[in-house]
């Protein structure tokens, strides 16, 4: 039985976070350091703090995650967010992904990830190496790029310079999904510089701005496709974007318990009818990561790589 959640996640330490100017070309949620953070090493230590806080309590509410450090030969300041560079697949498939910006292709860590797989009781995984297209400016970074239904193998992306559709329709035809690439407004292609900062797909609610999107025909083929999917879908607004409320993610504990996992930035944002819709459908877990968020541009669901096994 095909499962939309897992209760495994892997996570890269921060050991070399920080402002990215690469990135920053792409991706209008990062901010340059402000005079809370004056140095570098202030920085990187508030997110590793932010990062050791969030794990311990992942954990606590039996949730197995399983970390990794940055690679030590390079400097890597979003190697914070795994989620980009490779997924799993409950069919026992790993899939490696071609990234936009050149730092962002050196936190590939594929033998490290491999070997926590197999600890993880995923033995000689079947291995989807993308990466070589990222040659040909064909960019696809993985569940950043790309939302799930694992249930129905229906995919969504929204297009973006990190999103491009050749290769989003070469994903779907290799892995057998169902695509649904989606339009999106000139004016919004920067806040969608990832489908997941716009939207998430838990197994019963599905929680997406249709603000950014192209036209009201496109905005009610995606809210027919979410309802058709069976779920209830939650809007949120631009501004509520900018505050991270789309960067959630269902998790499951190993006892079947649902959690919609998400930082306090986003909490606070949501109005209180969408949290209590939310708590219809798991257990809220909030982490605090000011740091990440602010100089990262990116959110808690960033932060995980969800790990299926078959």
């Amino acid at each position: 039985m095909l499962r939309q959640s897992t209760s495994c996640v892997l996570m890269i330490r921060p050991d070399h976070f920080g402002y990215n100017p690469q990135t920053a070309v792409s991706n209008p949620f990062q901010h340059k350091p402000k005079e809370m953070h004056k140095t570098t090493e202030e920085i990187r230590t508030a997110a590793i703090k932010e990062f050791k806080k969030m794990v311990k309590k992942l954990k606590k509410n039996g949730l197995d995650v399983l970390v990794l450090p940055s690679r030590a030969d390079v400097i890597t300041p979003d190697a914070v967010f795994p989620n980009n560079w490779f997924s799993t697949h409950q069919d026992g498939k790993v899939v490696l992904y071609p990234l936009l910006t050149p730092n962002r292709r050196l936190e590939r860590q594929e033998e490290a990830l491999l070997a926590l797989l197999k600890k993880a009781g995923i033995i000689a995984p079947e291995t989807i190496d993308l990466t070589k297209d990222e040659d040909d400016g064909l960019i696809l970074e993985s569940t950043g790029s790309m939302i799930f239904d694992r249930v129905h193998k229906v995919a969504f992306a929204m297009e973006s310079p990190r999103t491009i559709q050749e290769e989003f329709n070469k994903w779907c035809k290799v892995m057998g999904y169902e695509g649904v690439f989606i339009s999106i407004k000139k004016s919004h292609v920067k806040e969608v510089y990832h489908t997941n900062i716009n939207m998430c797909i838990g197994s019963e609610f599905a929680v997406v701005c249709l603000d950014v999107l192209a036209s009201e025909k496109e905005k009610e083929r995606l809210r027919k496709k979410i309802t058709v999917l069976g779920r209830k879908c939650i809007e949120i607004t631009l501004d509520q974007v900018y505050q991270f409320c789309g960067n959630i993610l269902e998790l499951q504990s190993k006892d079947g318990e649902k959690f919609v996992a998400m930082s306090e930035t986003a909490k606070k944002a949501f109005t209180k009818e969408q949290i209590s819709c939310l708590e219809k459908y798991g257990k809220i877990l909030s982490f605090a990561i000011p740091t990440i968020e602010e100089i990262g541009g990116g959110g808690v669901r960033c932060m995980m790589g969800e790990i299926f096994t078959p």
